[in-house]
């Protein structure tokens, strides 16, 4: 690929921008939609991860006119039967910050036994082409509910899962260590995987 082609992410969220670019940087010349210059109020009214990120995706390549990608992303736990799932942006309202949805989330688990914390990040990424062409995969990282936040490191609600196998919260890995394992960072290496597929065929 003599240039890089453009990608449009569908996201205003820095902290996503950069863990993007670190696995996709190297064959696109990937902007976000504030950088793209693209204001839209897009309503997620998807009942799954896939089809909140295919809205997005769809509605960010139909006004830019190139490839654009999305994703939608979210913590599950078994014990509180999925949730806040889809809606782990808006858990306790979008404006409420993430020391109070994740205290709040740990006092839910009070009487959950040890086997009953399981947990799992879940992130589907959509990419969406004028043509109308679309590719939608998941990426997931399992792991439980800590009983107290920990780490200094990512965002939402990193400090609360814990990660049995490292003996750590997803907050207290570096960004490089977190890359390599997160629910994000592998449904974009299965993506960056499909459109090199494509390329190829």
């Amino acid at each position: 690929m003599s240039e890089r082609e453009r990608l449009i992410f569908a996201t205003g969220n820095a902290h996503k921008m950069t863990e993007i670019r670190a696995i996709l940087g190297d064959r696109y010349d990937v902007v976000s939609m504030k950088e793209a210059g693209i204001s839209a109020d897009i309503v997620e009214d998807g009942k799954t991860f896939e089809a909140n990120a295919l809205i997005k995706a769809r509605a960010v390549s139909k006004l830019a006119g190139c490839m654009a990608m999305a994703d939608d992303s979210g913590l599950e736990v078994d014990y509180l039967g999925g949730m806040p799932g889809i809606y782990s942006a808006r858990f306790l309202g979008e404006d409420t910050s993430y020391d109070i949805k994740n205290r709040v989330i740990i006092d839910m688990l009070q009487k959950a036994a040890p086997s009953e914390r399981t947990a799992r990040f879940v992130c589907a990424i959509a990419c969406a082409w004028p043509d109308g062409r679309e590719e939608v995969v998941r990426g997931v990282m399992e792991g439980e509910i800590a009983k107290e936040p920990a780490g200094p490191n990512g965002f939402g609600y990193d400090p609360i899962f814990f990660l049995p196998d490292k003996g750590m919260t997803s907050a207290e890995l570096s960004p490089d260590a977190k890359n390599a394992i997160s629910h994000r960072g592998n449904a974009l290496r299965l993506m960056r995987e499909r459109l090199a597929e494509k390329e190829r065929v």
